[in-house]
């Protein structure tokens, strides 16, 4: 089987390698993919902007014309799900894993989701949703600090501020609604109360259409948990950022939270992919924080979570190009997920200078012996391979993930820190305390 991965950050590498990894997959297409997935077995580039969905959807169509019903498409980013990149697939006859565009509305606004969540009694924080400034800031006077303003659109992480002050919060309503500085998606607000607690990301996998749901096969299937470390300094302190690395499972989720979880959060929202009669084969991330009133949901993505991915697959006791079939195909309810024991640790290694401005071009050295060593795999994300030397260079704050599994918490990390030190760059800076108790932010995040 041929399978394409669309999408050019440390997740996609992950799903690209994964897929690999299937005995019944012969070649992996990455679109536009990195250097980590230029230099995966099985697997080659195209180098297409995800951003140009049209151009994307007919190389995926050129590339699969031999077999276009036998071969799958692997939607990674949130952006072209947005756009409607898998109705574009569909049309085509191509069998893709991804929300179709209506499904995916449920990460690309914040008001939507919200509504969902109330429609269908999903646990989640209270919020109002607004257009005009001077409501936004009323509510939050009224709401009072600490409050949470998120931009409604897709914000590339950015649109979320949690604030400890009132003034806080009126200065992030201005920055998104008065001076633009996240263009559309910052036009309309969601103000939502602070929870106190633990964040933790549950990924599962979807497959929910109309006729599945009449033949009661609508199927919603959670992996394991997982803690992303948002701050970018050790002791959650620093700016926020796209995340510096994640521990697999998380501390703290007891069968009793998962209880909670499944018949608060996870049921809710598959009865409501049912009732509004969405195509939605594909992934769903739970953004979750796990209160002392039980957990309650942050928002929903609807892809697999960047860097929780690059944790979580390497847990996997199961075959995962057979698991997308069965996502497109509507036997995910019958499809098993074991997980393998013990746990697996990710930490992320960025450019100077992230989450703001970074330089780019600059040569990256790994000692594939030594992470080999460690038992670890190395994830590319923000790096691509150098004109016809092939030589790696950095292209992105974050650069790579050095991920590895062990029996327990300390077993994962010393092998993921071992791997990591085996990775050099000018300026490459990393946290130390992934995976360790306290090292995860409390409080109301999100992405």
């Amino acid at each position: 089987m041929k399978t394409i991965v669309i999408g050019s950050g440390g997740r996609e590498h992950a799903i690209a390698w994964a897929l690999a990894s299937s005995k019944t997959v012969d070649e992996v297409v990455c679109i536009p993919g990195n250097g980590g997935t230029a230099r995966e077995r099985k697997c080659r580039n195209i180098p297409i902007s995800v951003a140009d969905v049209a151009s994307v959807a007919d190389a995926c169509a050129r590339e699969l014309a031999c077999d276009p019903a036998g071969s799958l498409v692997v939607v990674g980013p949130e952006d072209p799900l947005a756009a409607g990149i898998s109705d574009f697939l569909a049309e085509r006859g191509l069998r893709v894993v991804g929300p179709r565009r209506a499904g995916a509305t449920l990460e690309a606004s914040k008001d939507v989701a919200k509504r969902f969540m109330e429609k269908y009694g999903v646990a989640c924080a209270k919020s109002e949703t607004h257009d005009d400034p001077a409501a936004a800031i009323a509510a939050i006077r009224r709401i009072g600090a600490p409050v949470v303003v998120k931009a409604d659109g897709l914000a590339a992480g950015k649109g979320v501020v949690v604030a400890a002050t009132v003034d806080e919060a009126v200065a992030a309503v201005e920055s998104f609604m008065v001076s633009g500085s996240l263009g559309a998606a910052g036009n309309r607000v969601v103000v939502e109360e602070y929870l106190e607690g633990e964040e933790v990301s549950i990924l599962a996998a979807v497959s929910s259409t109309p006729a599945l749901a009449a033949a009661g096969k609508a199927s919603i299937k959670p992996f394991v948990s997982a803690r992303d470390h948002k701050r970018l300094l050790d002791g959650a302190t620093g700016p926020n950022t796209g995340g510096m690395g994640a521990i697999a499972p998380a501390d703290g989720v007891d069968e009793a939270v998962l209880a909670r979880f499944r018949s608060d959060i996870l049921e809710p929202t598959l009865r409501g992919l049912v009732s509004e009669g969405y195509d939605y084969r594909g992934f769903i991330f739970f953004g979750l924080m796990v209160t002392a009133r039980g957990p309650k949901l942050l928002e929903y993505n609807v892809r697999l979570g960047d860097p929780e991915t690059q944790a979580v697959l390497p847990l996997m006791d199961f075959d995962f190009a057979e698991l997308c079939l069965a996502i497109e195909r509507g036997t995910l309810a019958d499809f098993p997920l074991s997980w393998k024991q013990g746990y697996a640790c990710a930490p992320v290694a960025v450019s100077s200078g992230y989450p703001g401005s970074y330089p780019k071009g600059l040569p990256i050295e790994i000692d594939a012996e030594a992470v080999a060593r460690a038992g670890a795999k190395v994830f590319v994300a923000g790096a691509v391979t150098e004109g016809a030397t092939g030589r790696l260079v950095t292209s992105g704050g974050r650069v790579l993930a050095a991920s590895a599994v062990g029996a327990t918490v300390d077993e994962a990390r010393r092998r993921s820190y071992e791997a990591l030190d085996a990775c050099r760059f000018e300026g490459m800076a990393f946290r130390r305390d992934i995976g360790l108790p306290g090292a995860a932010v409390s409080g109301t995040l999100g992405s």
